[in-house]
């Protein structure tokens, strides 16, 4: 099954796999990896294949070991606002479950209909809600980890506090199946909010729409979702949809906000972004709500339907935003590169989508990841480094903290089977 050799980001293996384990148990995982150590067999974890940097590819010769078949919900605990899951999980139906006690499972990735728990703690992945409520790591309390040699561990705590010992949850998740296959995890539930309200604004420019969500946060306004679209993705959203946004303005944020004051925050984020914007619309109703939304959800549907793409992913200081788009721009320009752009503003995570067949876009991605460091940001803000990203570390990390890593992962790791060759 060749693909279950590789993930979403298109890189292809250089040769098929040495064997697919398909895991159903714990003891599944412990006799794989234990095997594998023995006998210095690369093994790669996967679990739904929809990461975007290749962390999930695998080599010649090695092992896939796919852990979407452990996908049970074991627990929701509505008194200490946990769930106990396994990895295979997909993040939606965890939230689905988390509704039914009031709660609700905070990150919100743009695949959250088909990723999994694993893989979102793999790469620490983010999402829309990400401006409030953080990444995957901010609701990762414990983890069940195997290690390369087959030793299972628990490492944290299954309660909200716990200050004894390092943080070794905390260097698990996002270390993209490098230091450990999670097999278990105890997460943070947050109560489910009782009243949601909407906010559309088009802007004149993408310098106003960003200097626009910095003043939000200015102003002491923290919305749950804050998203920005340019003028060509939202081109590409019209020509899918039927819609005119690129006609009512050159970018467009989508506010939402949460909780008991959901309505007068979001009043007082519409009269900020009246300031500026050429149109502001709210709205209350969930149905008037899911069309306002669709206008970022349908961003990248909109931008694939004309043909395959690179889905990049960067993260600069939120105040260096209006900068980085139009750094991002300049860049298309000079690269004759296809590049859109769409970003959760609210924690300065951009996504510029380039199409495959158009311009250079090796090499626009390429100065995309220069850019973001020269304005103080990261090569990689939630999809992880994996394959795709790995020649950066050491520009991004420096030789030293990079050197510390990699002492890090041969104690977890010393003959070096797990993910060779990806993240760090």
């Amino acid at each position: 099954m060749p693909e279950l050799a590789t993930d979403r980001s298109g890189w292809r293996p250089d040769g098929p796999p040495r064997a697919i384990v398909r895991a159903r148990t714990v003891a599944d995982v412990q006799r794989t990896l234990a095997d594998a150590n023995r006998n210095g067999i690369p093994v790669v974890t996967r679990g739904a294949g929809t990461g975007l940097a290749g962390g999930a590819a695998a080599g010649a010769g090695a092992i896939v070991l796919d852990v979407s078949g452990l996908n049970r919900i074991l627990a929701v605990d509505p008194v200490d606002g946990i769930a106990r899951v396994e990895p295979g999980v997909v993040t939606a139906e965890l939230d689905r479950a988390a509704a039914e006690h009031g709660l609700f499972f905070a990150p919100d990735p743009g695949s959250v209909a088909i990723c999994t728990v694993g893989g979102n703690i793999a790469t620490n992945a983010g999402g829309l809600r990400g401006a409030k409520y953080g990444v995957t790591r901010d609701s990762v309390l414990a983890l069940d980890v195997v290690l390369a040699d087959g030793t299972l561990l628990h490492l944290g705590h299954d309660t909200v506090k716990g200050a004894v010992g390092l943080d070794l949850v905390g260097l698990v998740v996002g270390s993209e199946g490098t230091l450990g296959v999670v097999v278990g995890a105890t997460l943070r539930l947050l109560p489910r909010p009782p009243r949601t309200a909407t906010a559309l604004a088009h802007f004149a420019s993408v310098p106003d729409a960003a200097a626009a969500s910095v003043a939000l946060a200015v102003a002491g306004l923290r919305p749950a979702v804050l998203e920005l679209v340019d003028g060509k993705t939202l081109g590409a959203i019209d020509g899918l949809r039927g819609t005119d946004h690129a006609g009512r303005g050159a970018a467009l944020l989508l506010v939402q906000t949460d909780g008991f004051g959901a309505e007068e925050e979001i009043a007082a984020v519409a009269g900020v972004l009246g300031r500026t914007a050429t149109a502001v619309e709210t709205t209350a109703d969930p149905a008037t709500a899911a069309e306002l939304a669709a206008a970022r959800r349908d961003a990248l549907p909109a931008i694939e339907a004309g043909g395959p793409v690179l889905i990049e992913d960067i993260a600069v200081p939120r105040s260096r935003l209006a900068e980085a788009v139009d750094g991002v721009h300049a860049i298309a320009a000079a690269t004759g590169a296809d590049v859109y752009v769409f970003a959760h503003a609210g924690d300065g995570n951009l996504h510029p989508i380039l199409r495959a067949d158009a311009g250079e876009p090796q090499r626009a991605a390429d100065d995309i990841f220069a850019l973001a460091l020269a304005l103080g940001g990261t090569v990689s803000a939630e999809h992880g480094v994996g394959l795709l990203k790995r020649a950066w570390l050491e520009r991004e990390l420096g030789p030293g903290p990079l050197a510390l890593q990699r002492r890090i992962k041969r104690l977890f790791d010393p003959n070096g089977i797990l993910n060779p060759g990806k993240a760090i």
